[in-house]
């Protein structure tokens, strides 16, 4: 059987054909799902995380180390879901109304992911009544909205008005990032998170989720 441990090597450095290899043969032997994403995915996608503030990882390297992540993660998800492990919590993600743009959008998925979070992503040009009916299921639920263009941010001030007038506002968590974005805007429309980039943004979830 191959070492669990190499698991953490092969999404650290985006190798996702050795992280589906590792992580086909750990099920096969019984390792628990869980231990293998809680001790070393999720380190290791911290790992990538810290390398990306530190200037060490750009945006290339997110992308091929989310893609070991997601390698790996679509072998153990339905295991999970089998004995009934729990996600961090619970992201509906998406780009708003009139904004066409998904890279931003979709490597911050793929972080959450690799976080451990359960994650709905919406798509993008989502009009704000998809995004309330997203998370009037669950309680807790984190709704991340993603823009790219100055004319399409003020969106996401509808999308949260929309959340207050349907009644959920108060049950659900907003974070927002895009890079017209700022911790200004976010505060001028009553946002409860923020971040500019992918990594912090699954430290940005953890913080909402705690709080």
């Amino acid at each position: 059987m191959a070492d669990p441990a190499a698991l953490f090597d092969a999404i650290l450095t985006g190798n996702a054909k050795k992280a589906a290899e590792v992580t086909q043969a750990a099920l096969e032997a019984n390792v628990n799902p869980s231990e293998l994403l809680n001790k070393y995915m999720i380190p290791a996608m911290d790992e990538v995380g810290r390398r990306f503030e530190c200037n060490e990882y750009f945006v290339p390297e997110l992308l091929i180390a989310a893609r070991a992540m997601k390698a790996s993660l679509e072998l153990l998800t339905p295991k999970m879901a089998e004995i009934g492990t729990k996600a961090a919590g619970r992201v509906v993600i998406g780009t708003v109304k009139g904004d066409l743009h998904d890279i931003g959008k979709n490597l911050v998925a793929s972080m959450l992911e690799g976080g451990g979070f359960e994650v709905i992503d919406l798509g993008v040009d989502v009009p704000t009544d998809k995004f309330v009916e997203a998370v009037k299921g669950e309680e807790g639920t984190i709704l991340a909205l993603s823009a790219l263009l100055t004319t399409t941010m003020t969106m996401m001030k509808t999308v949260i008005e929309a959340l207050e007038a349907a009644g959920v506002r108060a049950k659900t968590k907003v974070m927002i990032g895009g890079a017209p974005i700022t911790q200004q805007y976010a505060n001028e429309i009553g946002a409860d998170g923020y971040s500019d980039n992918a990594s912090a943004a699954v430290a940005v979830a953890r913080k909402l989720v705690a709080g």
